[in-house]
């Protein structure tokens, strides 16, 4: 869309035509083997995820004995020597952390039934890991299938529904007679601080507020209340084993933080977990979020045209494509077919392609200058439309 301080003119628009196929016409573009499920191969990816965070786990408990052996300070000098520590610790964070992340996706599939053919296996394994990285297993799982049914809805989605400009009290003029620098043009400093709050809090603040869901629900709606708006009654235990599985991490937290200090456990798990709190909104908002992905109001919006507003991201490189299973890189084929295992994610893409074309949306933007952008330009939607998208909220 440019940037806020571009001249509007409508001639410059594009022409938004919405997807006109059926799921059943896109679906018959797969070849059926992409949709083939095996346990097998699923509990390889667990194990080898498993495997590399007891590796990193184990290398971890290496770093401060060996950084402070006196023959290593005498070599480095003790100034150099705790530099060097504290890069190993950080190195140590960032792949735990994408470990970690790449444990919470396998959960993630197990959510979506992509893990096995078998319900109970899905079940079990999925509540154990997400409990595990502080998610509320079937919680979570109930209002992300509604997300996935109702994705770029603004009546019906969950999670991501933009703002308006009537909720940001934005005057409704023609845009080259609004001063977007003074509505949006906050010090870059703090813009970056509230990025910063958005990656650690954001997915904390949905559980627990409904931060970013739908604004209509009531004003204490939230992942944990089995009475809360997003259950219904049949769901109810559900929620209470949900949040069973929270309430033993509580007491092993801190059972584990009376044992070895906070200390301790803040560095071999808790910053690690903080990481995939990170790594899954950057990866979700930027799958959610950007000024070329359309939005529907009413009889507009349809399944296939909701999957289809998603947006395929390289990221991290080879990092994200083996510790994070593919989750940002082949994404938009997941909204289509939820159950598809991550592990045909890349060859049904190429199949998805081929067939919706134009429809398909790829970004090489690097991520975090792509975070960066999407955060101060996506700001609001108009208030009316069957169909816009973001920043300026034009109406297509």
């Amino acid at each position: 869309m440019g940037s806020p301080n571009d001249r509007y003119v409508e001639d410059d628009l594009p022409v938004f035509r919405p997807m006109p196929w059926s799921l059943k016409e896109i679906r018959a573009a797969i070849p059926p083997e992409m949709f083939v499920r095996s346990l097998g191969k699923g509990l390889l990816y667990l194990l080898r995820d498993i495997l590399l965070a007891a590796v990193a786990w184990s290398l971890a408990l290496r770093i401060d004995p060996f950084f402070q052996q006196a023959t290593i300070r005498a070599i480095i000098t003790p100034v150099g020597a705790e530099c060097l520590r504290w890069i190993a610790w950080g190195v140590y964070w960032w792949f735990q952390g994408l470990i970690f992340t790449g444990l919470w996706v396998i959960g993630h599939e197990c959510g979506h039934g992509a893990f096995s053919d078998y319900k109970i296996v899905n079940d079990v394994l999925g509540f154990i890991i997400h409990s595990f990285l502080w998610t509320p297993y079937f919680s979570w799982k109930i209002s992300h299938h509604r997300h996935h049914s109702n994705h770029a809805s603004m009546e019906r989605d969950e999670v991501y529904v933009p703002k308006t400009r009537e909720d940001l009290g934005i005057p409704d003029r023609p845009n080259d007679e609004i001063d977007w620098d003074e509505i949006f043009g906050d010090t870059p400093i703090y813009t970056l601080f509230l990025l910063i709050r958005q990656q650690v809090l954001a997915f904390p603040a949905y559980l627990l507020y409904n931060v970013s869901g739908q604004k209509n629900y009531p004003k204490w709606t939230n992942h944990f209340d089995p009475n809360s708006i997003l259950f219904t009654k049949e769901q109810r235990t559900a929620v209470i084993l949900s949040n069973i599985g929270i309430a033993a991490m509580v007491w092993g937290v801190t059972y584990a933080t009376s044992l070895f200090g906070a200390a301790q456990v803040t560095k071999f798990y808790g910053i690690p977990w903080l990481c995939v709190t990170h790594w899954f909104i950057m990866i979700t908002y930027l799958h959610h979020t950007d000024p070329v992905l359309p939005h529907y109001r009413g009889k507009e919006w349809n399944f296939q045209r909701g999957a289809a507003a998603t947006v395929d991201r390289n990221f991290l490189g080879w990092q994200g494509r083996f510790f994070l299973h593919d989750v940002a890189h082949f994404h938009v084929i997941h909204h289509f077919f939820p159950k598809m295992p991550f592990y045909h994610g890349p060859q049904a893409t190429q199949h998805l392609k081929a067939f919706i074309g134009d429809h398909y949306v790829y970004s090489d933007i690097p991520v975090f200058k792509a975070l960066w952008d999407n955060y101060n330009n996506c700001q609001f939607v108009e208030n009316e439309g069957e169909h816009f998208d973001f920043l300026l909220g034009v109406v297509l």
